[in-house]
């Protein structure tokens, strides 16, 4: 399913190559998650370091932000489930067999078998040139922070978004309950750059996902639908999730949210409790992203109130 939204993103011309990222990516995010999630002191730090380099990514091409944003998801969603390496290492090979799956299936029904043997030829070589970038990157915001030269760096995106998916793992983790991984994943999902950007993706995502789990969650509890029908509405609710992502976010997050009860419901979980759980979750990430962002506002605007005072003093304002 994650791996399937790859085909709207691009790297280096492909369409095939963000899902075939992805794929590697959430295999090892989902296993480190299963590991380290066994204590905060594992997790936290290893939650910050993601949160860190996907802010880092966002300057480049919009494919390897969203292959570093579906690695920060799984690593969440790996952290509420904590087994042994070996456990850990068996699910993280049927996540990658998942997208192995999909990017298969994506390539005979768009009819590029040859991209994609292009593109696995010249995976190493991709490789080796996203290490000589991490490594550009990484000196690059060492400089910027020596320096504090923040106008045009993204460095104060990536360490807000950090220090927000720190807070809001803790908080998660303090709830005691598997689903609270939502309250980070949220406000990975909503925190932007732009204070419009940013309370724009919380409502939608707050009032859409409220509305998938409500509305399914008692549609499946008061007509109990058969695992035949559970499972079509499931393939229906998928699609329909691809169709509206670049369409109406809110819309996304309720057929998202109800593609992921009809597939709870299959496994005979609680459906009406984990929706009602998801729903909370959702709105306290989504508060915690709007609150970083009110305080970033409050701060910024203290700075130009200090500029206008002593105009004679030279003060660089953050660009985010």
């Amino acid at each position: 399913m994650t791996v399937g939204f790859g085909a709207k993103q691009i790297i280096g011309n492909s369409r095939l190559l963000p899902m075939i990222f992805a794929s590697f990516g959430i295999a090892f995010s989902v296993f480190l998650g299963m590991v380290a999630g066994h204590a905060n002191f594992t997790l936290i730090p290893i939650v910050i370091a993601w949160g860190f380099g996907y802010g880092m990514l966002t300057r480049r091409e919009a494919g390897y932000g969203w292959v570093a944003q579906q690695c920060v998801t799984t690593l969440l969603v790996g952290s509420a489930f904590p087994f042994s390496p070996r456990a850990a290492a068996v699910r993280a090979c049927l996540m990658l067999a998942g997208g192995a799956i999909q990017v298969l299936s994506s390539s005979l029904l768009l009819r590029i078998f040859s991209e994609l043997r292009r593109d696995l030829n010249s995976l190493v070589g991709y490789v080796i040139a996203e290490q000589l970038a991490l490594r550009d990157a990484l000196s690059e915001a060492v400089s910027d922070l020596r320096q504090h030269r923040f106008a045009d760096s993204v460095m104060p995106y990536a360490i807000r978004l950090a220090i927000t998916l720190g807070v809001s793992t803790e908080i998660y983790r303090r709830m005691h309950f598997a689903s609270g991984y939502w309250i980070p994943m949220t406000a990975l999902l909503v925190l932007k750059p732009g204070f419009a950007d940013t309370v724009r993706r919380a409502i939608a995502r707050t009032v859409g996902t409220m509305a998938g789990a409500w509305l399914i969650s008692m549609f499946v509890a008061h007509f109990t639908p058969s695992p035949v029908t559970l499972a079509v509405f499931t393939v229906v609710f998928a699609w329909l999730s691809y169709a509206t992502l670049n369409v109406n976010y809110a819309l996304f997050a309720m057929f998202l949210t109800g593609y992921i009860v009809f597939l709870l419901s299959l496994t005979k979980l609680p459906e009406m409790d984990i929706a009602h759980r998801r729903v909370m979750c959702t709105a306290i990430g989504g508060g915690l992203a709007l609150t970083v962002r009110l305080i970033v506002i409050f701060r910024t605007r203290k700075r130009v109130q200090q500029v206008l005072s002593s105009p004679t003093e030279e003060v660089a304002l953050p660009s985010h």
